[in-house]
């Protein structure tokens, strides 16, 4: 929460995939190191808060000078409430397997990355079979000490090596076991002498910094006066001294691993004169934030990645399974689930508290499958208004439409959501009667008689006649559909419900500067000329959006705002379409999000859209400009409107960005209580829709 709170709630179990598991929990492990950081910034002010993050208050100053300032307050106090669970060592037992899951089944007792929680649903490529030698307690110890994993096989220990572990945390100490195991020599480093106790349990050589003691003396002397062989970093500082140091207790060509979080200011000369290698390690293991690894279960073949997260995972087990990695003297606090808040209290309050273990209640399976819960009750819903179900709780939905439906009076009855704590936090927030992972709970609740659906691109043509199918009005978010056999199955659906209103949240339209343009181009009686302009900004080629299947490519997800806007000023039919992207180069990912669409209209108009994602974010993000009657409009990121030759019009400019989302909901929602035909035409919705897949069909098949 944007308040830092830290609250137990209850939500809706979440939704399993094909390619996941769900677990019962039956313990948990708090990160000391990570999750206090995430509980002391979320405490922050806005100002610590920005100190902490100066990359993200450059971003902050870019989109204020090219959207606002309010629009950009907006935005920021919209990421900072956006709900985070918290946790990622879970213990528990399986009671449901996804279609494609094989290796695993009912009843099995795993350890995954789940989050803090009595029921998670976690990939299978993040979850791993507990032995039967291995206690639930010392299995929440897996992650964290697969995070040490990774960093030691960055560092390619050999036996009889001189080690540094700086920073006896958690995973410090659990490095220290494993680099042990490895017949390492190794010296820890820490201010904590409780700890530097524990870890001189584990044969480890310490210095105390708390006691004035020089750790590049004290390597040098460990590793005889030659300098050890690798440093490994577990410590959490804004300080660049532990990485000093490292370089200046290395040997020649030692090897340094940064596996927690420190200052980067380093002296390239304490690198150089060595030869030392530097590397960071990512979290744990080959497989960490590739999407087709952790969510769609895709692994990576074994004669080819011989470690990936997973089996960092196996290979953790096996070492607690044969007694070389002891977690017990780790295990500093134990607290039942319903006390979490006071165990994050302890968290925050002891500063020597290590391994922290949350303990869940055994209860019936039956009693936790709960995919609904309610947060507002004794409501009541009048079936003559818009009584509204949300399908989609992101950040769109929550910063963008959910307050605008509220603000236009709608009834606010159930939200969805995957995960469901989205859903619970936005849907209490904003005075829903209901959330739940279940979209079943929407589409078949006859008290819901409008559907919004903000969901994944792909989803939205099935839920759109799902819903229709149901009787109901639909407000989806563009794009309706990826592909023409989509469309094709939308129309039928629509033409067979029972007067239901389609809407697509083409929100520029309803802009008052748009309206306004709208207004001065009804009195030029010959064909206009456009030119409109989207800096899209570079988004990663792996993001789902990019992806064909998943999000339809940038076209269809984004630059279908400015095929309907286009049509809206034109005021006539599209009569063709011709589209041109970059061309193929190495140095370019993506080449199908910079490209221009020409379009032509029956009336003699034509326009050209250049979508493109290679511009600098210090231009505007939107420009449109309209040639007509020997006049021209130029609208700057819906904040600066200027007319050239218009009688009695100069400019209209706003305070804050306004991209006509509040009016296009108004619209929407005003059709359904007067029963006047929807906003958009369904025509215009399928004519925009189709020329928008042609469109990127097009750019598709140029090489």
């Amino acid at each position: 929460m944007s308040t830092g709170e830290t609250r137990l709630v209850d939500v809706p179990v979440p939704k399993n995939n094909k390619s996941s598991v769900l677990i019962q929990a039956t313990q948990s492990l708090i990160s000391i190191g990570t999750e206090r950081m995430l509980v002391e910034f979320g405490k922050a002010n806005m100002l610590d808060k920005a100190r902490q993050q100066p990359e993200k208050v450059k971003m902050v100053l870019e989109k204020v000078s090219t959207d606002g300032l309010m629009a950009t307050v907006d935005a920021v106090k919209s990421k900072l409430d956006q709900p985070l669970a918290l946790g990622y060592c879970h213990v528990g037992q399986i009671i449901e397997v996804g279609q494609d899951v094989s290796e695993f089944k009912q009843g099995d007792r795993v350890v995954s990355n789940g989050s803090h929680a009595s029921v998670v649903s976690v990939s299978r490529n993040l979850t791993a079979a507990i032995p039967d030698s291995v206690t639930d307690e010392e299995a929440a110890f897996t992650v964290l000490a697969s995070i040490g994993l990774q960093g030691i096989r960055l560092a390619k220990p050999s036996l009889g090596e001189s080690f540094v572990v700086t920073g006896l945390g958690l995973i410090g100490l659990l490095t220290v076991q494993l680099l042990r195991a490895h017949g390492c020599r190794v010296l820890g480093i820490d201010f904590d002498e409780s700890k530097l106790e524990i870890a001189r349990q584990f044969g480890a050589e310490t210095v105390s910094l708390n006691k004035g003691q020089d750790p590049v003396e004290a390597g040098m002397a460990f590793s005889r006066g030659r300098g050890v062989d690798a440093v490994i970093i577990t410590a959490s500082t804004k300080s660049s001294d532990p990485v000093s140091q490292a370089a200046r207790m290395s040997r020649k060509r030692g090897r340094i691993v940064l596996v927690g979080v420190t200052g980067l200011e380093l002296d390239r000369s304490e690198f150089y004169q060595k030869e030392l290698s530097f590397q960071v390690s990512c979290s744990y293991g080959p497989g960490r934030y590739d999407s087709n690894y952790e969510n769609k279960g895709q692994d990576y073949p074994l004669g080819f990645v011989r470690w990936t997260e997973q089996r960092n995972f196996e290979a953790i087990l096996d070492m607690m399974a044969d007694g070389r990695l002891n977690v017990k003297p780790l295990i500093s606090h134990r607290f039942n689930f319903d006390d979490a808040v006071e165990a994050y209290k302890t968290l925050s309050d002891d500063k020597q508290a290590l391994g922290i273990i949350l303990q869940y209640p055994d209860v019936p399976q039956e009693s936790l499958i709960v995919k609904q819960v309610t947060l507002k009750k004794d409501v009541s819903f009048k079936a003559d208004q818009p009584v509204c179900g949300f399908i989609g709780a992101g950040n769109y939905a929550s910063r963008i439409l959910i307050p605008a439906y509220a603000k236009a009076g709608a009834q606010l009855h159930t939200i969805v959501s995957s995960g469901g704590v989205s859903a619970t936090h936005h849907g209490e927030k904003n005075g829903f009667h209901k959330a739940t992972t279940d979209v079943a709970e929407v589409l078949e609740n006859d008290e819901i008689n409008t559907v919004a659906v903000v969901t994944q691109h792909n989803t939205h043509a099935s839920y759109v006649i799902d819903a229709l199918n149901r009787g109901k009005n639909v407000f989806v978010e563009k794009p309706l559909a990826l592909d023409d056999e989509e469309l094709d199955a939308i129309e039928q659906a629509y033409h067979e419900s029972a007067n239901s209103k389609l809407m697509v949240g083409f929100n520029r339209r309803f802009a008052p500067q748009i309206v306004k343009m709208k207004a001065l181009l009804q009195s030029v009686n010959q064909p206009k000329s456009f030119i409109m302009t989207m800096n899209a900004g570079a988004i990663p080629k792996d993001t789902w959006v990019q992806d064909i299947k998943i999000g339809g490519g940038r076209i269809i997800g984004e630059a279908c705002h400015y095929i309907d806007l286009m049509l809206y000023l034109a005021g006539a039919k599209i009569v063709s379409i011709q589209a041109r992207r970059m061309g193929n180069h190495p140095a370019v990912e993506v080449t199908e999000d910079k490209a221009a669409i020409l379009l032509g209209f029956d009336d003699g108009s034509f326009g050209t859209i250049h979508y493109l994602a290679n511009g600098g974010k210090a231009f505007p993000k939107e420009r449109i400009e309209v040639f007509a009657g020997d006049a021209v409009l130029q609208l700057d990121n819906f904040r600066k409107l200027r007319g050239f030759g218009w009688k009695n019009f100069k400019k209209m400019n706003l305070m804050r960005q306004d991209k006509g989302q509040a009016a296009c909901v108004v619209a929407f929602l005003e059709s359904i209580r007067s029963g006047k035909p929807s906003p958009i035409s369904f025509e215009e919705l399928m004519e925009v829709s189709r020329y928008t897949i042609e469109a990127a069909r097009q750019l598709r098949s140029q090489k």
